[in-house]
């Protein structure tokens, strides 16, 4: 089932991952999903669920992606949840419906479960139920959860506007002082800078969804979803579908030696005999942005995949051949990021030595040279700081130079959001030339780095995932 609202704000995102944790919690095996590019919202699912939150975004991949991609995640589970974005119609900007909610419902032949902030209304949220039933045809809204309902006269008068529309009430969340869920300069805090509290506040949001909210209604919503004819998406699958980077590939500079790898050490293989190559992922607190399949197509390519932790571990793992740096808030944990000066030196060597390295937006800041006034990695001749201005939307993007991720040409779609600003904002050889909102170059290639404020999906071009791991061997 897909829960969407009319609105941002209308208490979607507390229904969604209360209704996952609480059918958890019941025994149900749940695939949590989020439409649209957000990063933060997954990693309250994945609480809640306890499996990888997942995103469908039909901007970034690509609407025939969608279900294979839902039908990947959902795989052995009981139930999946997909919680929408913005309102219920809303999409890419002047796209029609392009990435909206209601889009992903109909390419998931879903039932959408409609969250409607009823405070200050009565009779007229039939009006409004009314209106989004009849909008678009093709979407079926299964039933309403009334959020906010400030007594039992205020949920009878509710429930009796409704019965005109014919749409069940199959929820009645009363008004409480709000989940224990802080944000910030770009949306909510993530799971992993709050631990325990994040685990608290996601109790909370199943104690309400259980208390008010009619489960087993839900669950035979869910049931009554249309079949879908597609098959769940694998990362070898298309890898191998995918165009092969152009041959041979080129040398970006033989690396130094590393002096912790022990050459006697046996290293994994792939299955054609090839030594896996480790590539280090940059996690924790301050870098929480990633898609979970961009892990497995790098596996799914040749990598070792491993996660190190940019504010504790001093220096890169052992063997490192490639680094992958997402987003997050480096820019909160400047000072962190700064003091561990060992790891700064062990990313600059690796980087200055040829080796690949994707940067996204967080990972952009942290190759600068200071951050806010503090020293970070050093490898790009550019300064970063926080902005006043928020810098947010989808991207039509073409690969300028050759790098460790795209030959020059390659189109992708990807997303901005951050508030900080790069000074220069590109390098001589810039990443990619974006059309919206206005005609411009952007990001760094230098070396074997590849660094960039546009975040992509590389489920839409897996070849970027197994260019990056032929590097890995190469460089």
């Amino acid at each position: 089932m897909v829960v969407a609202a009319p609105s941002s704000g209308s208490g979607k995102t507390t229904v969604a991952t209360g209704l996952m944790a609480a059918l958890t919690a019941r025994g149900l095996t749940v695939s949590p999903h989020k439409v649209g590019p957000d990063y933060i919202d997954p990693g309250y699912h994945a609480l809640a669920t306890g499996r990888a939150g997942r995103n469908l975004d039909a901007y970034l991949c690509g609407p025939d992606l969608v279900g294979p991609l839902f039908v990947h995640g959902a795989r052995g589970c009981d139930i999946a949840v997909v919680e929408g974005v913005m309102g219920l119609f809303d999409g890419a900007a002047g796209e029609g419906e392009l990435a909206s909610t209601a889009q992903v419902a109909k390419l998931l032949r879903a039932p959408v479960v409609l969250v409607v902030d009823a405070s200050s209304q009565s009779r007229s949220v039939a009006a409004l139920v009314h209106g989004f039933v009849g909008w678009d045809p093709e979407v079926r809204i299964g039933g309403v959860i009334l959020n906010k309902v400030a007594s039992d006269r205020h949920e009878a008068l509710l429930r009796e506007a409704l019965d005109s529309v014919g749409v069940p009430v199959l929820g009645v969340l009363r008004r409480a002082p709000q989940v224990d869920v802080p944000s910030r300069h770009l949306g909510l805090v993530p799971v992993a800078e709050r631990g325990a509290e994040a685990v608290g506040a996601v109790a909370v949001m199943a104690a309400q969804v259980a208390d008010g909210c009619d489960l087993e209604a839900l669950v035979g919503l869910a049931r009554g979803a249309g079949a879908l004819a597609c098959g769940g998406w694998d990362a070898g699958e298309a890898l191998v579908s995918s165009p092969p980077p152009p041959l041979p590939v080129p040398s970006l500079g033989a690396a130094p030696p590393d002096p912790r790898f022990r050459p006697g050490r046996p290293r994994p293989q792939t299955p054609d005999g090839l030594e896996k190559k480790r590539v280090a992922v940059a996690g924790g607190a301050a870098f929480t942005f990633s898609y979970a399949e961009h892990t497995e197509l790098l596996a799914a390519a040749g990598a070792e995949v491993v996660v190190f932790d940019p504010l504790r571990d001093e220096e890169l793992p052992e063997g490192t051949a490639g680094l992958v740096i997402g987003g997050g808030f480096p820019e909160v944990y400047a000072a962190e990021l700064s003091a561990n000066e060992g790891l700064r030196k062990s990313v600059a060597e690796l980087a200055l030595g040829g080796a690949p390295v994707a940067a996204e937006c967080a990972g952009l800041l942290y190759l600068c040279r200071e951050l806010d006034g503090l020293p970070m990695c050093g490898v790009l001749d550019a300064s970063a700081r926080m902005s006043e201005r928020l810098t947010l939307g989808y991207r039509d993007a073409v690969a300028v130079s050759d790098s460790a991720l795209a030959v020059a040409g390659t189109r992708l779609r990807g997303h901005e959001f951050h508030r900080t600003v790069v000074e220069p904002g590109a390098g001589a050889a810039p990443a990619w030339g974006v059309r919206a909102p206005e005609r411009r170059v952007e990001g760094f290639v230098e070396r074997g780095v590849h660094a960039s404020y546009l975040h992509t999906h590389w489920a839409a071009e897996p070849g970027v995932a197994r260019r990056f791991v032929e590097r890995c061997r190469t460089s």
